[in-house]
């Protein structure tokens, strides 16, 4: 029998193995405006440009610097799946289960995204990106949104989270959470998340079921 149960996919180092990419152009970034952070690249994941723009380059010409060479670099991107990603999400759509994608991209970025990869608008029945939110992951305002949209309870959406601040978002909304480690090592996000994954290499609607549990 069919689970009535939502699946709620982050994008970047989740559906789409974009974060090497985004690593190097963070790496840089950080380099030439803030050699006094470390590890910058890990702070910025699974935030908002707007956030990182007010936090991080708060400058009108750094913002408008950034703004332009991150459109330049994200125009010139391949945007390829995870491994098993394209597979996995049919397979939950030929099950029933209702998809949202929840990103902390913005709605310019996604228009690129569309430009390669057109099936996600018919594959997910709803998109959050960063311009209908107004708090980054890891409040949990973007799930919460996407919940109310597809109209299911927090209990009965499954997140997909690469990221500590995605997966915080996650749990703080009342939501399971199955972390792949794509981005972030296994053991750093096993202690964080229900369950974690690989990829999604192999793994069905019947294993991620299991995984769920009963619901009533």
């Amino acid at each position: 029998m069919e689970r009535k149960i939502a699946g709620l996919f982050d994008l970047d180092g989740v559906i789409l193995d974009t974060e090497d990419f985004y690593s190097q152009f963070w790496g840089e970034q950080g380099r030439l405006y803030c050699p006094e952070i470390p590890d910058f690249t890990a702070k910025v994941k699974g935030r908002t440009l707007s956030d990182l723009l007010t936090t991080y380059f708060p400058g009108k010409e750094q913002a408008e610097t950034i703004i332009r060479k991150l459109g330049d670099f994200e125009r010139q991107m391949p945007f390829r799946f995870i491994a098993g990603a394209d597979g996995f999400i049919r397979d939950l759509k030929a099950h029933g289960v209702k998809l949202a994608i929840v990103t902390s991209s913005n709605d310019a970025k996604m228009a690129e995204v569309y430009r390669v990869l057109p099936q996600l608008k018919e594959w997910f029945d709803v998109i959050v990106t960063a311009d209908k939110i107004n708090r980054s992951k890891p409040a949990p305002e973007c799930y919460l949104l996407a919940a109310e949209e597809l109209q299911y309870t927090s209990a009965r959406c499954i997140v997909f989270e690469d990221s500590f601040s995605g997966i915080e978002a996650g749990k703080r909304a009342g939501m399971k959470v199955i972390g792949l480690a794509t981005t972030n090592s296994a053991e750093a996000i096993r202690n964080k998340a229900d369950a974690v994954i690989p990829d999604f290499r192999g793994f069905s609607y019947n294993q991620l079921i299991r995984v769920y549990g009963q619901i009533d």
